[in-house]
């Protein structure tokens, strides 16, 4: 079993920063392609951003120059740094993370719980 639980969450005014951090724990062996991903209410689920075991990144164009991503293997974590936050940036966060076991050639994939981020003055 493996749980994702992200923290950094909160109310912000426009053009201020938030870092959202995902850690990992339970059975992990490794872990591959961590994301962000954010859902706005009556939007569907959207991609932020990316960043693969290699540590090639990805961005959504809507955040690209703003949002940077990262990761921390030796603390099987991932964050979101958010600058120059925007009202349009309000919406529920999820880390996913794709998880292989101890002794398993296969990765699963693991969504977190979700942490709220607000823009608003």
């Amino acid at each position: 079993q493996v749980q994702l639980v992200e923290s950094g969450g909160g109310l912000v005014q426009p053009g201020g920063s938030l870092r959202l951090s995902c850690a990992a724990s339970g059975m992990i062996s490794s872990i591959s392609t961590m994301s962000w991903y954010r859902q706005a209410p009556g939007k569907q689920r959207e991609l932020v951003a990316a960043i693969t075991g290699g540590g090639t990144t990805n961005y959504a164009d809507s955040v690209k120059g703003r949002f940077t991503i990262s990761r921390d293997d030796a603390k099987n974590a991932v964050y979101l740094q958010m600058n120059d936050l925007k009202p349009e940036d309000t919406a529920v966060y999820f880390c996913n993370c794709y998880v292989r076991g101890p002794h398993t050639v296969f990765y699963l994939n693991y969504w977190g719980q979700g942490t709220q981020v607000t823009v608003s003055s």
